[in-house]
């Protein structure tokens, strides 16, 4: 949906509150969007990412979508890179100390993220910068003066910094440092605005205090949700493994949203997508009904994401294999192919087990082994139940691992 910069500030309110699980002011929101309207001064929208974990997934795309309404009404983007904060990590969530990341390690995974982050982002009106630009630069003075502006108890109100203590586990001197420093980019780039998950909140609301500490109007903090991840129970992460990559293949992200469960779909088209929420709820009500089928939603969910981050002709494509492999049991006509010539033993068979790994369909014997005790390993369609076995391979023959992995074996 494109919007226009012209809007009135009540509906641009309407737009950008949308979806938000709390916006922290909203009337102060609306006093930066009429300043901006009155004097033609853009708003500076801020986002802090993490380069720790570079690959953009769905779940990044909750916040990605609403920086790009503020774009679309004619605001500006700062996409943080915290190439500095990386070699501390954010604490958030963490129930230990977090590794710090070499600085060659920061560097790759930021080329990633500006990489990806314009598959959803608009480049004119996108600003790309790395903390370190200013954080390299504070001596020791200015790191004093930093902290003096936090007490240690208002620190410890943050549930994970709290756990630990109470767990007797160790928290270092530096982890304090995290959330001040990302209090501080927010001076850095004069933010009038920063948008993070629920899981932000108190680096957001800390941003807010360094800010009046050093004499500026605070941001508005603008919380946004934690999508569901394909188990349909924990957030979407990559260390999860439950999520869905913007640059996955097609085919892969169809069968992917296809593999969600029911309850799901209301909230991903709402996360995920441009449906209008009336159009979402009259789904939703469709399904309880019994008037539409939940395989049918999903399959038109499934199309309208693959479009986005493809385009409609690789989404048919996509809807056409989904349905040709999974709907009448059919084996997809590209595959990769495995040469088993030299793995198989005298008898022309090779280990169940070993075949899988061949294949890189496991990371470990372990995890071949739970997919054969699992039901996921065919071969030529026949179920193998047994981890131990050794099969004899044809020529031609498929092997199948799960409901989307496949391999054309030679011999």
């Amino acid at each position: 949906m494109k919007l226009n910069p012209d809007m009135s500030v009540k509906q641009q309110m309407k737009v950008l509150t949308g979806g938000a699980v709390e916006v922290i002011e909203e009337q102060l929101l609306q006093d930066k969007l009429q300043r901006a309207k009155d004097t033609g001064r853009p708003l500076r929208v801020k986002l802090g990412l993490d380069p720790s974990a570079p690959d953009i997934h769905l779940g990044h795309t909750v916040v990605l979508r609403k920086l790009r309404q503020f774009q679309d009404l004619g605001h500006q983007v700062i996409c943080l890179i915290g190439d500095f904060t990386g070699r501390v990590g954010d604490p958030s969530q963490a129930s230990e100390t977090r590794p710090q990341l070499s600085e060659q390690e920061v560097k790759e995974n930021a080329k990633t993220y500006q990489e990806q982050v314009f598959g959803v982002l608009d480049p004119d009106r996108t600003t790309i910068d790395f903390n370190s630009r200013w954080l390299g630069e504070m001596n020791f003075a200015d790191v004093v003066r930093l902290a003096s502006n936090v007490t240690v108890a208002r620190m410890l109100e943050r549930a994970d910094f709290s756990d630990r203590f109470t767990d007797d586990k160790p928290i270092y001197l530096h982890e304090f440092f995290y959330p001040l420093m990302q209090g501080y980019d927010s001076v850095a780039l004069e933010a009038d605005v920063e948008l993070g998950g629920t899981d932000q909140k108190f680096n957001l609301l800390m941003a807010r205090q360094i800010q009046r500490a050093y004499g500026d109007e605070p941001e508005v903090a603008m919380l946004m949700p934690l999508a569901e991840g394909l188990d349909g129970t924990r957030k979407m992460s990559k260390s999860l493994d439950n999520y869905i990559g913007i640059t996955e293949q097609p085919q892969e992200m169809f069968g992917k949203v296809m593999s969600i469960p029911d309850d799901l779909i209301a909230s991903w088209a709402r996360y995920f997508t441009d449906v209008p929420e009336e159009k979402i709820q009259a789904m939703q009500q469709a399904m309880d009904a019994g008037n539409l089928n939940p395989r049918d939603a999903k399959l038109q969910l499934a199309c309208r994401i693959v479009t986005m981050y493809h385009d409609r002709q690789k989404a048919d494509a996509a809807q056409e294999h989904f349905s040709r492999v999974f709907t009448r049991g059919e084996v997809p006509e590209d595959m990769p192919q495995l040469d088993v010539s030299d793995e198989l033993d005298d008898d022309g068979k090779i280990w169940i087990v070993a075949l899988i790994r061949a294949a890189d369909f496991a990371d470990s014997n372990s995890e071949a082994r739970r997919l054969v005790d699992g039901g996921a390993v065919r071969i030529d369609g026949e179920r193998i139940t047994d981890p131990h076995a050794d099969v004899e391979v044809e020529d031609e023959a498929v092997l199948r691992v799960g409901k989307r992995r496949f391999a054309r074996l030679r011999v």
